[in-house]
C-alpha cells in the first residue's frame, strides 16, 4: 500500500512536471527553438549518462547497440523525440501552448489509429465513436483555427510514433533515452559548433545565469522521466494511462488563464468535443479491463 501510494506522487510529479513546461521554455529565449532543442539533447546525454553510470547501468546502454533490431527501433525513437521536442518547444515560444496542449490530449486516439493501421489491431465500437469524435473535434478546430492544427497533430503523430518504437523495442525508459541523446547527438553538437562559429549563438552571449539554465535542459527532462520510471513500476498502467491526462491539462489551463492565448467560441466547442472523445474512450478502457480481469478470475484454477 506505502509503495503504491509512493508510486502514485511520483507520477503526479512527473505529468505534473511535464504539464509545467510551457513556464520553463520562455525562460531560456532569445536563443531559438533548435539551439533550446540542440543544448536539450547534449545536456540531456550528460545527465542521462551520469544517471546510467550511478545506477550502474552502462553495460545494458552498450548492450543496445548489439541488438541490430533494437538499434533500428531507437534510431526510428530518437528521431521522432527528436521532431517531438522541437515542435513542442516551438509551438511554447511562438505562443501556442494551447494548440501544445491539444496534441496531447489526442495522442492516445492517434496511438490507437496507429495500432489498427500499423499492428493490425481491431476497435471496439466504444472506441470507435471516440475516434469519430475526435475527427469532427479536429475538424471543428480546423475551422475555428482557419489551417489544421500542425502543432497539435505533428506533436500527436511523433510521440505516437515514438510510443510504438519504444513499445515494440521494450527497452527501460532511462538506458532508452540515454541510447536516443547518443545517437543524435552528434548532430546537436555540429549544429552547436556551428552557431557558434557563426557568431549567431545565444549560449554565453546573455550572462552566466542564461547559460546556465540552458544547462538545466538536461535535469529538466530527466528528473520527470526518473520520476515516471519509479511510478511505473509501483502502480498499475491503468493509473498511468489516467495520469496522463494531468500535462495537456496543466498545459492548458496555463496557456488560456496564465497566458491569455485566444480562446474563441469555436475553439471551446472543438476541445470540447476532444475531451467528450476522451471521456467516451478511457471510459470503455476502464470496462474492459474490468471485465478482463473478470474474466481472469473466473478462469483461474481453484487451489
Amino acid at each position: 500500500m506505502l509503495e503504491t501510494r509512493k508510486g502514485l506522487l511520483l507520477g503526479v510529479a512527473a505529468y505534473l512536471l511535464w504539464g509545467a513546461f510551457p513556464l520553463y521554455w520562455p525562460l531560456l529565449e532569445p536563443a531559438g527553438a533548435l539551439e533550446i532543442l540542440a543544448h536539450r539533447i547534449l545536456w540531456s546525454m550528460l545527465t542521462m549518462g551520469l544517471v546510467v553510470v550511478v545506477l550502474r547501468r552502462s553495460g545494458r546502454v552498450r548492450a543496445l547497440a548489439r541488438d541490430r533490431r533494437v538499434l533500428a527501433l531507437l534510431v526510428v525513437s530518437a528521431l521522432s523525440v527528436t521532431i517531438n521536442w522541437a515542435t513542442y518547444i516551438w509551438g511554447v515560444n511562438n505562443d501556442r501552448v494551447v494548440e501544445t496542449s491539444l496534441g496531447y490530449f489526442i495522442n492516445p486516439l492517434v496511438t490507437v489509429l496507429m495500432g489498427v493501421f500499423i499492428l493490425g489491431e481491431r476497435l471496439r465500437r466504444a472506441q470507435w465513436v471516440a475516434m469519430g469524435i475526435g475527427l469532427v473535434a479536429v475538424l471543428v478546430l480546423t475551422w475555428d483555427y482557419g489551417r489544421p492544427p500542425w502543432v497539435a497533430l505533428v506533436l500527436a503523430l511523433s510521440f505516437g510514433i515514438y510510443g510504438l518504437a519504444k513499445k515494440t523495442a521494450d527497452v527501460p525508459a532511462v538506458e532508452g533515452l540515454t541510447f536516443e541523446t547518443m545517437l543524435i547527438a552528434p548532430v546537436a553538437f555540429v549544429y552547436v559548433g556551428w552557431l557558434a562559429t557563426t557568431g549567431d549563438a545565444d549560449f554565453g552571449a546573455h550572462g552566466v545565469g542564461h547559460a546556465l539554465l540552458l544547462t538545466t535542459t538536461g535535469i529538466v527532462t530527466a528528473i520527470p522521466l526518473l520520476c515516471f520510471g519509479a511510478a511505473a513500476i509501483r502502480v498499475p498502467l491503468v493509473t498511468l494511462g489516467l495520469l496522463q491526462y494531468l500535462a495537456p491539462i496543466l498545459q492548458f489551463a496555463l496557456g488560456v488563464f496564465w497566458l491569455g492565448e485566444d480562446m474563441p467560441a469555436g475553439r471551446w466547442g472543438g476541445f470540447a468535443l476532444v475531451w467528450v472523445a476522451l471521456v467516451v474512450f478511457t471510459t470503455d478502457a476502464l470496462r474492459h479491463r474490468r471485465r478482463q480481469l473478470a474474466l481472469t478470475v473466473e478462469c483461474a484454477p481453484a487451489h
